[in-house]
């Protein structure tokens, strides 16, 4: 989530306090614990940083597929019914970018900062943060499938209801995502999003493209958060059509080395059945003349 506290400020980031935590089972846990989904696009980010740190970690499948996100047992750990989320000794940490902020400092080695952007890097994470319902508009129309996929409405109902609170008080991230469900379900992604959403991905790409010119990596000539951050974007908008070759081949290249390390490769992958759904996806959208390039006007 948008956080203002920098890396080193020793502020607690997004962290629960221990009596907002109900499901009380996990205060146990010992160690690293993430609780995660294969294709969730945070979740991805966070598994490569774990392997790019070496860090072990027990992991903890939640299937967003079946809406096990908003049973009691998860929603006592995460109000805002998403993943990941990293236990640490019994200590709940939520929001992808807080996570991998709070590892990093707890396990400087091998570094994933630039020394010159140990200040800056949370203000870097905000704008990719800030993208977030941008590339779930990308992927629900041209990866999910769009009208074909609905949000319960058992599963809207339950997170309206529940009662959880981050930090104190009561969140204020969940209506944006009740918001974006309640107007999926009503009408899909429609085309004035996509080209909003590709619009703001264009502008950012523009400046990687320059970037990546001057150096191999989009802080300099090592791998960092950022990039982490934006591969697994750029991987989603290359999976939807995103014509990077004509647009940004410097970004392409950046993206294809990264796709060739099995740290990042191995996060990746697809399961056979969205695999399956994006292929008949991409078939009815060239039929209907919906790509995303052509909405785009790309």
């Amino acid at each position: 989530g948008v956080f203002s506290c920098l890396l080193l400020s020793g502020n607690k980031m997004t962290q629960l306090h221990s009596d907002e935590i109900r499901t009380k089972e996990v205060l146990e846990w010992k160690g690293i614990h993430l609780l995660h989904f294969s294709n969730s696009s945070c979740s991805q980010k966070t598994r490569i940083f774990l392997n790019l740190k070496g860090i072990e970690w027990v992991s903890h499948p939640v299937n967003l597929a079946t809406d096990e996100n908003y049973s009691d047992w998860f929603l006592g750990i995460n109000p805002r019914a998403k993943v990941p989320v990293l236990v640490d000794d019994g200590a709940v940490h939520i929001e992808s970018n807080d996570i991998l902020q709070y590892l990093e400092k707890k396990f400087p080695e091998p570094s994933l900062i630039p020394n010159e952007y140990i200040e800056s890097i949370s203000i870097l994470l905000i704008e990719e943060d800030g993208l977030h319902i941008d590339i779930r508009n990308i992927s629900f129309r041209f990866l999910f499938g769009n009208k074909k996929i609905k949000k319960k409405a058992s599963s809207i109902k339950k997170l309206e209801d529940d009662s959880g609170t981050i930090q104190g008080k009561k969140d204020n991230h969940k209506a944006k995502e009740l918001r974006f469900y309640k107007d999926f379900n009503e009408e899909g992604i429609t085309d004035e999003s996509v080209i909003q959403s590709v619009s703001k991905f264009k502008k950012i790409y523009d400046g990687f493209e320059s970037d990546l010119t001057k150096q191999p990596y989009l802080l300099g000539t090592q791998i960092s958060l950022l990039d982490i951050a934006w591969f697994i974007y750029t991987h989603r908008l290359f999976l939807s059509g995103y014509p990077f070759k004509k647009l940004h081949p410097k970004v392409l290249q950046w993206y294809k080395h990264l796709l060739n390390k099995k740290e990042f490769s191995n996060e990746v992958q697809e399961p056979t059945v969205l695999k399956a759904l994006r292929s008949v996806t991409r078939v009815q959208d060239k039929m209907a003349g919906t790509v995303l390039s052509k909405i785009s006007n790309l």
